[in-house]
């Protein structure tokens, strides 16, 4: 990976002629992203995610925290212990020099011997596990880090709304994909192009299932207005 993302992070961050980032995915066109967005305030959130930020308690992690927003939050408004995680590093050094006390590099499927009351995964976190077939393994991952009466807090969206309708208003889904949520992303920026990546976006009654059989219960917390929830998964 060429750390595009990041290096858009870091650019804006220290002022080196940020440019717009272009994401492409393998169901939608090409469309530019301000890399503003990533700096945005709390009062310039999603409600889904300042309800997450509020639900936050105890120690936090804040996995693929990006330019780390949700993180200086709890850090400087909500005075919580919270460590900022990503696998960016120029996101991470982003994150360091906007003031974030604990921010590292890191995997969160390599993380061991740490333990924490509120993991955070925001921005269609879930997403980071690729295909819905790693979702077991990355929830018991996230259950091993969870103090006893901790929760992991994400986000997600249920994207079937993509996909076209025959006239029984049945949804024409591609037969080369195992589940309809899961996509392949491009990013560009400043003329470089990433290596594609899988990502998925996981609807909530599969999430459930996936959460049920792996020992965790799940929650919707709140619907947002585009397919968008918040879900919180507990032990």
């Amino acid at each position: 990976m060429k750390d595009l993302f990041g290096k858009a992070i870091l650019d804006f961050q220290t002022g080196n002629n940020p440019e717009d980032l272009i994401t492409e995915t393998s169901i939608s066109e090409a469309d530019e992203m301000s890399v503003a967005y990533l700096f945005r305030s709390f009062d310039a959130m999603p409600k889904i995610e300042q309800k997450a930020l509020l639900l936050a308690k105890g120690k936090v992690l804040d996995v693929g925290c990006g330019a780390g927003s949700h993180s200086l939050y709890l850090q400087n408004e909500r005075k919580l212990d919270v460590t900022a995680m990503d696998i960016s590093a120029n996101a991470i050094h982003a994150c360091q020099l906007r003031g974030i006390k604990n921010a590292k590099v890191q995997n969160v499927m390599e993380l061991q011997g740490e333990k924490f009351d509120t993991i955070l995964l925001l921005m269609n976190g879930a997403g980071m596990c690729g295909k819905l077939k790693n979702i077991s393994s990355f929830l018991l991952q996230l259950k091993s880090l969870l103090n006893e009466n901790g929760q992991i807090l994400l986000d997600s969206s249920d994207i079937i709304y993509m996909f076209d309708e025959d006239e029984d208003g049945a949804k024409y889904v591609p037969s080369d994909t195992e589940y309809y949520g899961e996509v392949v992303f491009d990013i560009e920026y400043k003329g470089e192009k990433e290596v594609p990546f899988d990502w998925m976006y996981i609807d909530y009654n599969t999430l459930r299932n996936a959460a049920l059989a792996n020992g965790l219960r799940c929650e919707l917390v709140l619907e947002g207005e585009h397919y968008d929830y918040l879900a919180k998964l507990t032990i």
